[in-house]
């Protein structure tokens, strides 16, 4: 009997680093948190500075006026969205990178290059769509896009990490899909997406794994 629950430890304990082995392990669940941290001042700030409190409806702007016209807006956009991105891609390496160090662990692993190539992909291909829609004025389904290219790229990639990733790849698919039939509220959706979603999701990864 001894010898049997000694023969199961042992398998489980395999099967545990076989596991760990082929997934990258060192995300941490505070990067989701500011990084939706992050989208929800992004949003805050378009909605109340650039957008004028919400007087002007970006949609029907942009659709209403030529891409010279609009020119100004779509740079202050576009910085916004820059800030917001670089503010998550930080705080996504600070953070792993501290886990990594705190457990003793490589962070730059060939699972963590499989999984960054399987991200990278979906994210590439959604930028250059992205490009596509503001060159033909489709302004309304660019927070959408946005939303279900980023989910199938946390789902590309969450077979590499945490099962969370996964889900969260498929609510942000979901979300982006419902936002695609309300484009005037694209960008609450947008801070439903990448603010509510990612501190919900990384409140539960930190309570759970840390």
């Amino acid at each position: 009997m001894d010898n049997n629950q000694s023969y199961l430890e042992d398998l489980r304990t395999i099967r545990k680093v076989m596991e760990d082995s082929s997934r990258f392990l060192t995300l941490s669940g505070l990067s989701g948190v500011f990084a939706g941290l992050f989208a929800l001042a992004g949003a805050f700030f378009t909605y109340w500075i650039i957008l004028d409190k919400g007087s002007i409806n970006y949609d029907e702007y942009f659709r209403s006026l030529s891409v010279k016209e609009t020119s100004s807006l779509r740079l202050q956009l576009l910085a916004v969205g820059l800030v917001v991105l670089s503010g998550a891609i930080v705080s996504a390496i600070w953070f792993s990178f501290r886990k990594a160090r705190k457990n003793g662990v490589n962070m730059w692993t060939p699972v963590s290059k499989r999984m960054l190539i399987n991200l990278i992909i979906p994210l590439l291909t959604g930028g250059i769509f992205i490009i596509v829609l503001l060159v033909y004025n489709y302004t309304g389904l660019i927070g959408s896009s946005m939303l279900i290219f980023y989910g199938l790229a946390l789902v590309n990639a969450g077979k590499f990490t945490f099962s969370e990733i996964f889900y969260l790849g498929l609510m942000q698919i979901l979300t982006g899909l419902v936002s695609a039939f309300f484009p005037s509220y694209g960008l609450f959706f947008w801070a439903f997406g990448f603010g509510v979603l990612h501190i919900t999701y990384g409140l539960i990864m930190y309570r759970k794994y840390e």
